[in-house]
């Protein structure tokens, strides 16, 4: 029954109802961790019906795949798993991307090869190749590699995807091309010169770099990294 001294009118419903966020706007705004506990909230199976009971549960499992989708962008590879795995056992038509992103998943708990083959699983793609892109230089196989880099497009992701390759190949210069030919097809994109003043860092232009981390860091001057990025130029410059 109803808790004592709470009086469930249907005008307090509703407007209970208008207060909760809808998750196709909490994924557009980035933000995992609101996500992630709406999903928590609407899995609670406490306090329904049974018709409601059995109409969530249809659902549940498209829910455990976004549930996956959140856990895996707040870099929490394992919780992501087990939802991706909970969601391909459970569901009688999984979705197809849901082998892509086991195959990030098994990426970021450094399971190349596992990678590789679940992505191989999923729909070819953009996120397909740039997935097989860094699998194949974690393996060290320059052939794929070759093959992949080939098939990437002008897309935004596709560009920090070879930006990112080259600055863990240690070609910061090629990394600072991209980065700075994104940015010019953008502004909104205004973290990316944390990116460009890393490569700066890198190679070894200290004041430019500090010149170009002010740009974010006069609107997010709480960034940890940025910083630290920060601190780091200072202490090589005196």
């Amino acid at each position: 029954g109803a808790k004592p001294g709470v009086n469930y009118t249907e005008g307090a419903v509703q407007k209970e109802k208008k207060r909760v966020p809808k998750l196709p706007d909490l994924i557009e705004k980035r933000d995992w961790s609101g996500a992630l506990g709406l999903l928590q909230w609407q899995m609670n199976m406490e306090g329904m019906t049974e018709e409601q009971k059995l109409k969530e549960q249809e659902d549940i499992n498209e829910k455990r795949f976004w549930m996956a989708y959140c856990y895996s962008h707040l870099g929490d590879f394992e919780q992501a798993m087990q939802k991706i795995q909970e969601h391909l056992k459970h569901d009688t038509e999984p979705e197809p991307a849901a082998w892509l992103w086991k195959a990030v998943c098994l990426f970021g708990l450094g399971q190349w090869k596992e990678a590789e083959e679940c992505a191989l699983r999923g729909p070819a793609g953009q996120l397909q190749n740039r997935i097989l892109f860094h699998t194949a230089h974690r393996m060290g196989d320059e052939a794929k590699l070759m093959i992949y880099h080939q098939k990437m497009s002008n897309s935004l992701e596709d560009q920090l995807s070879l930006a990112s390759m080259h600055f863990l190949r240690g070609h910061f210069q090629e990394a600072t091309d991209v980065y700075k030919r994104v940015l010019l097809e953008g502004r909104d994109n205004i973290a990316l010169n944390v990116y460009v003043a890393l490569c700066y860092y890198k190679l070894d232009y200290y004041d430019v770099a500090l010149e170009i981390l002010q740009l974010y860091l006069s609107k997010h001057a709480d960034s940890i990294f940025a910083v630290n990025l920060k601190a780091c130029n200072h202490y090589k410059l005196y």
